[in-house]
């Protein structure tokens, strides 16, 4: 078997590559503002009292969103714009973690791109949760189980 690079695959075939499932494209930003953790960015100005339709519309320079959009990979993979309502379109994100991740309100003027990579993996990841509620449960469990056996047997 021959192998080519998808450079060469490209001129003589139509090759289109999978599209990124939601948890891919979301740790991609996450990665991309990761890479320079110090990079100040411009959040987005009070995102919870414009109307849908404006709201939609929302930009700033040097945002998060312009990090994502600056991205080839995700721009091919389907990122209209640098626009909130693309963005929140692309990585499916609802306006609760939008505004979380995204808002002036609880970031100030400017955030950290760090700051802005934790936001965004606090609000879009349920892994971490799911393991603390875990834990809860296997503790409550161990202590309750003694009790239990005495109150049973």
């Amino acid at each position: 078997m021959e192998h080519k690079h998808l450079d060469q695959l490209r001129s003589v075939a139509d090759v289109q590559p999978r599209p990124l499932s939601r948890e891919e494209r979301l740790q991609r930003w996450i990665d991309l503002l990761e890479r320079d953790p110090k990079r100040s960015l411009n959040s987005l100005g009070e995102i919870e009292y414009k109307p849908p339709a404006e709201r939609a519309l929302i930009r700033e320079d040097n945002s998060p969103l312009t990090v994502a959009y600056e991205d080839p990979i995700l721009r091919a993979d389907g990122l209209a714009s640098d626009r909130l309502g693309d963005v929140m379109r692309y990585f499916a994100l609802s306006d609760g973690q939008a505004h979380y991740a995204l808002c002036s309100c609880l970031s100030g003027r400017t955030m950290d791109a760090s700051t802005c990579a934790q936001r965004l993996r606090n609000a879009t990841g349920n892994v971490a949760w799911e393991s603390a509620v875990g834990a809860w449960v296997l503790a409550a469990l161990a202590v309750s189980l003694p009790g239990l056996v005495y109150l049973l047997g």
